[in-house]
């Protein structure tokens, strides 16, 4: 990580890419208005984004563009901006046209011309929908503005995709075929905003560069892990994508497998990126396989109701009165290794549920004796170390600690940071900036490799499959927005013993 960061003093500052243009695919799309150009804007500000960098800016019409994207980003330095907004150039029509990609051709062409002598890299990013892209990509390829050259240290064309990676196994292999065509893996950049969290990103770090936990972190000392991603809002705009997805589709292959192996995985032997996801390839192939019974014991499919004031799912704009989509879905997983075996995770995502949060919590075992009677082992609470993800990014540790007082009386006792009390720069914390920042860097890292994608589709195709098969065995359960999810979700923590949910809220 030397060739990327600048020490001062016990800071590291990230070192600015080299000049690159960035080609927007969707500039007027919500993606872009909402993260994508305040993420830039932020880089820009924080001198992470070089001076000689252009963006190009793929839209249908170029008609009030200007206006929206000043719109889009914060006044806080009015004159920033608008140094910022002179980088933005619009490109404006049909992707669908070998004549479009030309045109786009021709403008970077004129920005090389234009540019110093040093490398100009090209960064395009597809924020447009997934069926859109592979076809995006052949038009790419067709106008040559997807070809490196093989030496060492001549300009590089990174392509950025968003999730989601097919709908299941074999669309995900189809579209991994497509993609190789013309690109190599090194080329390609699959985002996923989850992994550009400080949270996420500092799981390795709290494991494998702090001894306190290392030897604790195994199936003699942690009695479960929870991982949740509740959301409070509902289906929102997105009812079309939805109908077509449902919830195990939109996160668990993705998002909710890369917190588990993150957590879960041995420590790599290096810090090189491929060491790190070779590490998370082995926990996820290590998951045991669901089958027979447990394809539908272990699993947990809900929707939401009405309640609390909220519309129910099937009476959002743009979803059928008898929807079977699930907005909810909870897991029992078992990694087959020899630090896992038999430590269940519980898994669990969905929305219009009580409270935003996302989290994985470390439920220890308990002590095996007290020696504070009359209070019994089994009455104490477990010692939990729990990451937060979102939306306050931090940690907390739970231990057992005496009251003040004359009393010998214990209970549960907090410790916990939060990264908003450090002060951090937005520039470096905001995840798309973080991951945007990476790709220009040429540092994949935090984005998927194409077979840990597989190896995700290999897990839960079959209960997909499964589910259509025999739905009258995957039963939708129905729980009120705003609520914790369905009470069937709790059977499979009480079906193990006397664990519970911790509360979404986290408290």
């Amino acid at each position: 990580m030397s060739d990327r960061i600048e020490w001062h003093g016990n800071w590291c500052i990230e070192v600015a890419p080299t000049p690159a243009a960035v080609i927007l695919f969707g500039a007027g799309g919500d993606l872009a208005k909402r993260k994508l150009f305040p993420s830039l804007y932020e880089l820009y500000k924080g001198n992470l984004l070089h001076p000689d960098s252009r963006i190009a800016c793929c839209v249908r019409s170029a008609e009030g563009f200007a206006v929206k994207v000043r719109a889009a980003l914060p006044d806080t330095a009015p004159d920033r901006r608008d140094e910022f907004l002179t980088l933005l150039d619009p490109v404006a029509g049909d992707y669908r046209s070998d004549g479009f990609f030309q045109r786009l051709a021709e403008y970077l062409a004129d920005v090389d011309r234009r540019a110093s002598a040093m490398p100009r890299n090209r960064l395009f990013y597809l924020a447009i929908p997934p069926d859109a892209a592979a076809g995006t990509v052949a038009f790419l390829d067709r106008a040559g503005l997807l070809r490196e050259a093989e030496d060492e240290g001549q300009p590089w064309r990174h392509v950025v995709f968003e999730k989601p990676f097919g709908r299941d196994l074999a669309s995900s292999r189809e579209l991994d075929r497509t993609l190789h065509r013309y690109l190599k893996e090194s080329q390609i950049y699959r985002i996923d905003h989850y992994l550009g969290k400080e949270t996420v990103q500092n799981i390795s770090i709290l494991r494998f560069a702090n001894t306190v936990f290392e030897p604790v972190w195994n199936r003699h000392y942690v009695d479960h892990v929870q991982i949740t991603m509740a959301e409070s809002i509902g289906v929102e705009h997105r009812a079309g994508y939805y109908e077509t997805s449902g919830l195990l589709r939109d996160m668990f292959q993705n998002h909710m497998l890369e917190m588990l192996s993150l957590a879960a995985m041995e420590m790599p032997n290096s810090n090189d990126p491929d060491a790190m996801r070779d590490e998370q390839r082995k926990v996820i192939d290590a998951i045991r396989r669901p089958e027979g019974d447990t394809l539908f014991r272990d699993f947990v499919r809900g929707q939401y109701a009405a309640g609390n004031g909220m519309a129910a799912y099937r009476e959002e704009p743009g979803v059928p009165p008898d929807s079977m989509v699930e907005t909810y879905t909870a897991a029992r997983l078992f990694i087959d290794n020899w630090r896992w075996r038999d430590v269940p995770f519980y898994i669990r995502s969905g929305k219009r549920m009580t409270a935003r949060n996302s989290e994985i919590a470390v439920v220890f075992k308990h002590i095996p004796h007290s020696l504070f009677l009359p209070v019994k082992a089994r009455d104490i609470s477990a010692d939990t170390l729990v990451m937060h993800v979102q939306p306050e990014e931090g940690m907390d540790l739970t231990i057992q600690a005496k009251h003040p007082g004359p009393r010998l009386c214990m209970g549960p006792m907090t410790l916990h940071f939060h990264y908003s009390e450090l002060g951090c720069d937005p520039a470096v914390t905001d995840a798309y900036a973080r991951l945007l920042l990476d790709a220009m860097l040429g540092d994949p890292t935090l984005f998927m490799r194409s077979d840990l994608i597989t190896s995700g589709w290999e897990l839960f195709t079959p209960v997909l499959e499964a589910w259509e098969r025999h739905p009258e065995r995957a039963p939708l359960h129905f729980y009120a927005a705003g609520s914790e999810g369905p009470a069937a979700a709790d059977q499979l923590l009480r079906a193990d013993g006397s664990r519970e949910w911790r509360p979404v809220a986290g408290k």
